[in-house]
């Protein structure tokens, strides 16, 4: 009697959801931030990845106590699986698409500031290209919502945005110290190490404002420490104090008056950001696209 033939192994083959846990981890560097990413268990990650490794017969990451770092090999997957992410996401940006116009709300976040100076502005004209779409706009110093996904677009001051988000620089955030127009401060010999100043709170301690006057007047006390810099403007605007401003926002103000150019140290980017789950979303590279094409910085 013959012997059943033994069919060989099935060879491992990767799914696209195995491409989907490996870029979530090369993305997020640990297995709770990839869980987050794909809303199961810190476990559950770590798991898909063994199987992984055992199917391909070598390691994706090395591990540290600092957490998950790529080798060779999950790069280029997680480059392939960008793409996968990319069409499907196109996919189902055609498959809401229909003839009328977009549609859908958008949210986004910023400083009170940019949203003031800049944002709401650039916003207007959509008004009438697409009165379908709608806007949830929030104001703060963090970027915990865009990172929760609970927001679409972030518009942000910094020299160095997140990895982890996709975007461009729109360009260079500029500052400069302003006093009164009417006060007794019309230029910088005027300013002393006694002089009254409005400042950012400890909400913002490492604010380029902040450290600037500290390296320049490192003698000088904030009397008027506040919440926003929209408000330092306001206050500086009563005569309440001097305070380093930026020249995108304190320009358009009647009541200032700049004492200085501007402040090199100072000086950072403005990014327009978006997750590269959601960028390709037909409401969201609209609105994109729009700020892209019209916030304009001097």
């Amino acid at each position: 009697m013959l012997a059943p033939t033994q069919s060989p192994a099935t060879p491992f083959q990767l799914g696209a959801s195995d491409l989907e846990n490996l870029l979530a981890l090369v993305r997020a560097g640990t297995l709770a931030g990839a869980g987050e990413r794909l809303g199961v268990d810190p476990s559950t990650v770590f798991r898909t990845l063994q199987r992984i490794e055992r199917g391909l017969g070598q390691a994706l990451f090395t591990r540290s106590r600092s957490g998950y770092q790529a080798l060779e090999l999950a790069q280029t997957l997680a480059g392939h699986a960008e793409q996968l992410e990319s069409a499907l996401e196109s996919a189902r940006s055609a498959a809401q698409q229909r003839p009328e116009r977009v549609s859908g709300t958008v949210r986004i976040t910023t400083t009170d500031t940019i949203l003031h100076g800049l944002v709401a502005p650039a916003l207007l004209a959509l008004q009438g290209q697409h009165p379908l779409l709608q806007f949830e706009l929030h104001a703060g110093n963090d970027l915990a919502s865009l990172t929760r996904r609970d927001t679409d677009i972030a518009v942000r001051a910094t020299r160095r945005p997140p990895a982890h988000l996709v975007g461009r620089q729109v360009g260079p955030i500029r500052m400069a110290l302003y006093a009164a127009r009417q006060g007794p401060v019309q230029q910088l010999a005027d300013v002393h190490a006694d002089h009254d100043w409005v400042a950012p709170d400890d909400a913002l301690p490492e604010h380029p404002s902040v450290v600037w006057r500290k390296r320049h007047f490192p003698k000088a006390v904030a009397r008027y420490r506040v919440g926003s810099i929209l408000t330092v403007m306001e206050l500086v605007a009563l005569g309440l104090g001097v305070g380093v401003l930026p020249v995108f926002l304190a320009q358009q103000h009647p009541g200032l008056v700049a004492l200085t150019g501007a402040l090199e140290e100072c000086e950072t980017g403005l990014w327009l950001l978006t997750h590269p789950e959601s960028r390709h979303l037909r409401r969201v590279a609209t609105v994109y696209s729009h700020l892209a094409h019209t916030l304009v910085l001097e």
